[in-house]
């Protein structure tokens, strides 16, 4: 692997930026738009105390609370771009602290209105919604809000916990820019003795290496750095679980978890039932690490070992411009109008493409729809670079349905079905490629990546989740979450999901110091559910073609308009019960054993 200087964002050739004009055309109309979005906290409070009065004063209110989300929506979108194409950038994170305070204040000046709405009799709404037919937009919203009824505080206290929604941020703030900004890592150094450049970025590039010496010094230096910040992360990790008990206190919730979940209609038991399900399928887990040990022909198989390829010399550099012909081939089972608009985000700029120095580590798509979704990469022109694009542009494609297709009160789809898309695009584009050859070799590597894909998105994030599930328990026991306690919590954990083939280094025992997720009030679990819940979905199309293609479309453009487990439903998918995740690991048993034969 040469040793490349990470570039400065101003290096990077234009056509691999994302062009944000298409939200704002310059800084100063942003900041325009930010002052006016700060007036509208008067605006809102004209209505306070009148909700109820008539259909027409609360369908204007509604209609009021639309435009403003849009609105925001597109102050964060370009603040929140801006701010991570360059996180050493002051100008911009400014720019994104002024937007949250926005939308503080904004929360609070409207924190009148989720009482007030729940104080509205039933039979009053129901007469509103039979005067005013323009409501019925607005159903499936209030009826999302009204459920929550035992939940909602008084006016007052609402106001109150809005306010704290600018210091609940601090946490995840705090640590991404120890993360992205502030942190600098030793070379790694292959067995040559020359240097690499070690970054976020390209941790896990260096760690796919053929050169097990360079493998293990990208490790080893990544942990050795963190462990000179663990204190401080686990700091930040204890406020964040300490807010979110906070919040789930005040609004009479029994746990962390329970208020999470009921916020997007998802049953707990999902939660805990995925992790079940994996403790129950771990056999298959060892078998997948057993194998690696023997591919690779090492004594002792370590955590610097998960990510090379068993298939080493049939990993080949595939370009940006390939990736995108690639992924185009493989989606072109959801359609012309689905290939269409993929077009469209290559070739109109939005994405942005290559890593730069400061630059906000891993990928995303922005969430941010209007006019369109915004992807950030790191892209480093391997077989997992590919993949990535056809996740984000998943995740992308799947917001520009939903707000195309449905009204902006019921656009945004919950996090629980958020992974699926993203997921589905993967599993296709990897049907795809192993439909092409018959290569013993290049099977071996594709299967041998599919794997590695069980192995990170159902096995690493139900562990994540089984982490974070013990972070709520220890704070809401009245227990600090210290660097200690984690790591060592951390480490039984990895211990359990690897198996006995696997050496769990100490440096390992470290890794929650780096996984963003762990801020993201109990997200990870939702990559496993995707995961299973896609798998069943690709072989859905695969299978049936235009009629699953036809369900999926109406999946993908369901925002909120049902609970998301019924969205799943709809595509023949029940993530209540184990039979998704048992079925998706059973063909990662099935894959195994092909693997084992073409290679054994």
């Amino acid at each position: 692997m040469a040793a490349e200087r990470i570039p400065e964002r101003n290096e990077i050739p234009v056509e691999f930026t994302w062009d944000l004009t298409d939200i704002f055309k310059s800084d100063e109309d942003w900041l325009r738009e930010y002052e006016a979005l700060m007036q509208v906290p008067e605006q809102l409070a004209e209505y306070e105390g009148t909700l109820g009065e008539s259909a027409a004063r609360l369908l204007e209110y509604m209609q009021l609370d639309d435009e403003v989300s849009v609105r925001l929506e597109k102050l964060m979108g370009y603040a929140g771009c801006k701010a991570d194409q360059d996180t050493a950038d002051s100008r911009y994170q400014d720019m994104r602290s002024k937007g949250v305070g926005c939308c503080v204040a904004i929360s609070g000046a409207a924190s009148f209105a989720t009482p007030e709405l729940i104080a509205i009799p039933e039979e009053t709404l129901d007469a509103f919604y039979r005067e005013c037919p323009e409501l019925e937009t607005y159903r499936r919203n209030l009826y999302r809000l009204r459920r929550r009824t035992e939940h909602i505080l008084s006016p007052a206290e609402e106001r109150l916990l809005a306010a704290a929604g600018e210091m609940a941020d601090a946490p995840d703030s705090i640590c991404g820019a120890l993360r992205n900004a502030d942190l600098r890592f030793d070379d790694a150094v292959d067995a040559e003795g020359k240097s690499h450049p070690l970054s976020a970025g390209t941790l896990v590039p260096l760690m796919e290496s053929s050169d097990r010496v360079l493998r293990k010094s990208a490790f080893e230096n990544c942990y050795k750095r963190y462990d000179e910040f663990k204190n401080t992360v686990a700091a930040t990790l204890d406020a964040q679980f300490k807010q979110l008990r906070f919040f789930a206190d005040a609004r009479k919730y029994p746990s962390t978890l329970a208020a999470a979940l009921d916020a997007t209609e998802v049953p707990e038991s999902v939660y805990l039932n995925l992790i079940d399900t994996v403790h129950n399928n771990m056999d298959k887990m060892y078998r997948y690490v057993a194998l690696r040990k023997k591919l690779l022909g090492v004594d002792e198989l370590h955590m610097y070992d998960v990510y090379t390829p068993v298939v080493p010399d049939a990993a080949v550099s595939i370009s940006y411009d390939e990736a995108k012909k690639t992924v185009l081939e493989a989606l072109s089972v959801l359609g012309e109008d689905y290939t269409k608009l993929l077009e469209t985000g290559f070739s109109s700029r939005w994405i942005d493409v290559y890593e730069n120095r400061g630059k906000r580590s891993g990928a995303y798509s922005s969430g941010s729809s209007r006019p369109h979704p915004y992807v950030l990469l790191n892209q480093k022109d391997n077989l997992e670079s590919m993949f990535t694009i056809a996740h984000e542009m998943g995740h992308a494609l799947h917001s520009y349905y939903s707000c195309h297709n449905q009204p902006v009160n019921t656009s945004d789809y919950v996090i629980f079905v958020a992974e699926v898309a993203s997921t589905c695009n993967e599993i296709l584009l990897m049907r795809h490629l192993l439909g092409k050859t018959t290569d013993r070799k290049q099977r071996a590597y594709l299967i041998n990546h599919f794997l590695d894909q069980f192995k990170g998105t159902v096995y690493r994030q139900t562990m994540f989740a089984e982490f974070e599930l013990e972070m709520g328990k220890l704070i809401e026991s009245g227990e600090a979450l210290t660097a200690d306690a984690l790591s060592e919590k951390y480490h039984a954990l990895n211990k359990l999901y690897f198996g006995p083939d696997m050496v769990s280094d100490d440096g390992i025992a470290l890794e929650w110091t780096r996984i963003p997720h762990f801020y993201y009030n109990y997200y990870v679990f939702q990559y496993a559910t995707s995961f299973s819940a896609a798998v069943a979905i690709a072989n859905r199309i695969l299978r049936e073609g235009e009629s699953a293609v036809k369900d999926y479309k109406k999946f993908l453009s369901g925002g909120c308009s049902k609970e998301p487990v019924e969205l799943l439903r709809d595509m023949g998918v029940d993530m209540r019960t184990p039979a998704p995740v048992n079925d998706a690991l059973s063909l990662f048993g099935e894959l195994i054993d092909e693997l084992s034969e073409l290679l054994g």
